[in-house]
C-alpha cells in the first residue's frame, strides 16, 4: 500500500511539473530571446550567450513610443477596472440579496453579453464612435472593454455575495444600521477578498485587450502596449524585430506576474473563502 502511495504521489508531482513547464516554457523562451543579440535571435540554445540588453534599449527608443503605450494601457486598464468594480459591486449585491421578478433572467442576460465575440461588436462601435468623434480617445477603448469586464465582475461578485450569510445584515440592522449602512460597513469589508480577486482578473483582461484598442486608434500616441508591440518596425521594411517584440512582451507580462505573486494569498482567499471564518 505504501509503495502504491509513493507511486501515486510521484505521478501527481510529475503531472504538476509537466503542467507548470508547459505553461512557463513560452514565457521562458520569450525572456531568453529578449536577452539575445539581434544576430543571435534564431539561436536555439537554452541560455543567451552572450547576454545583451540591446533589445530593451530598442524598445525604449523614442521612435517606438512604447513608454506612452504603457501609460495608455495603464490608464485604460485602471479606469476599466475601477468602473467595473464600482458598478459590479452594487449590481452583484442586488442580484445576490434582493428579491425581484426576472432576477435569474437578468443574470443570464448579463452573462450572455460577455459571450459575444469582440469582432462582432467592433464594426458597429467603430461607426458609432466615428460619428461621436471618439476615435483616438480613451473612452473609445474603455467603454467597449467595460462590456466584457462588467459581466465578468458581476458574475464573480454575485457568487461571492451569495456565500455570505443574511444574518450579517440582519444583525447590523438590529443595531440601528440601514441596509445601505450595513452594506457599506459590514458587507463590503468582508467581501474585500472577492472584490480584490475580481479587480485582478478584470485588470489583466483589460490590460491584454488588443482588438478594440487596434480598431479605435490610428494615432501612435493613443495606442496601448499590445497594439504598439504589433507595430514595432525593424531596421528595414522587410525585417521583423523579433528581439524587440520579445523584450516588449516581457515588459508587458512581468508587472502582471509580479502583481499576482505579491497578492496570491488574497486571490486564493477571494476564490475560496466566504464570510464565515
Amino acid at each position: 500500500m505504501t509503495h502504491r502511495l509513493k507511486w501515486r504521489n510521484a505521478l501527481l508531482y510529475a503531472g504538476v511539473a509537466a503542467v507548470v513547464a508547459y505553461c512557463l516554457a513560452p514565457f521562458y523562451w520569450m525572456l531568453v530571446s529578449s536577452l539575445r543579440r539581434t544576430s543571435d535571435i534564431f539561436d536555439t540554445s537554452l541560455l543567451p550567450a552572450p547576454v545583451s540588453l540591446e533589445n530593451y534599449r530598442a524598445v525604449f527608443d523614442p521612435s517606438q513610443g512604447f513608454t506612452r503605450a504603457l501609460l495608455n494601457s495603464l490608464v485604460v486598464a485602471g479606469v476599466t477596472t475601477a468602473l467595473a468594480l464600482l458598478l459590479a459591486t452594487f449590481t452583484a449585491y442586488a442580484m445576490a440579496r434582493l428579491r425581484f421578478r426576472f432576477k435569474r433572467l437578468i443574470l443570464t442576460v448579463i452573462i450572455a453579453t460577455s459571450m459575444f465575440p469582440v469582432v462582432s461588436i467592433v464594426v458597429p462601435l467603430l461607426k458609432l464612435f466615428t460619428d461621436m468623434g471618439w476615435i483616438n480617445t480613451y473612452q473609445a477603448m474603455i467603454v467597449p472593454s467595460m462590456s466584457f469586464a462588467l459581466p465578468l465582475a458581476v458574475w464573480n461578485l454575485t457568487t461571492f455575495f451569495r456565500q455570505m450569510p443574511d444574518e450579517l445584515e440582519h444583525a447590523a440592522m438590529i443595531d440601528g444600521c440601514s441596509r445601505g449602512q450595513a452594506f457599506r460597513r459590514i458587507i463590503v469589508p468582508l467581501a474585500a477578498p472577492g472584490i480584490f480577486t475580481t479587480a485582478i482578473i478584470t485588470f489583466i483582461a483589460a490590460w491584454n485587450e488588443f482588438l478594440i484598442a487596434l480598431s479605435m486608434t490610428n494615432k501612435s500616441a493613443m495606442q496601448t502596449a499590445p497594439v504598439a508591440i504589433s507595430k514595432f518596425s525593424g531596421a528595414t521594411q522587410f525585417e521583423t524585430p523579433f528581439g524587440s517584440q520579445m523584450a516588449a512582451g516581457v515588459l508587458v507580462t512581468v508587472p502582471l506576474v509580479v502583481m499576482v505573486l505579491l497578492f496570491q494569498r488574497r486571490i486564493v482567499a477571494g476564490l475560496t473563502a466566504g464570510a464565515a471564518k
